[in-house]
């Protein structure tokens, strides 16, 4: 694994678990809205994501820990982190430096793929 590979790995576990050093926003898409009732299940989604530590060879080829897939409420869902320029307007040119990354995590049911 290269240092660019492990910097990008550590700076999506961190983002993930909710340091706000490294700038970014979580999405929820409209499908998964839905799953959500109250506070407490969306609660229990960022958490269930936070701590997602599953990654294999099928999620994660690149090693970036940046997908992941879990099962809430009785469907299956994806959370996808990408990588945007400060402007969100075209993608970083270098995701391993924060000052050139916003880091987008959006969390969508399987079928809004």
């Amino acid at each position: 694994m290269t240092d660019t590979t492990t910097a990008i790995r550590d700076l999506n576990d961190r983002f993930r678990k909710g340091d706000g050093a490294v700038p970014g926003s979580w999405m929820i898409t409209a499908g998964v809205q839905i799953l959500i009732d109250d506070d407490t299940n969306e609660a229990l989604l960022i958490s269930t994501v936070a701590s997602f530590e599953a990654f294999d060879e099928d999620n994660d080829p690149h090693h970036e820990h940046d997908f992941g897939a879990l099962d809430f409420a009785g469907q299956r869902l994806f959370w996808k982190i990408d990588y945007y320029a400060p402007d969100l307007q075209h993608g970083s040119e270098d995701a391993a430096d924060t000052a050139q990354t916003i880091r987008v995590l959006t969390i969508m049911r399987a079928d809004e793929y």
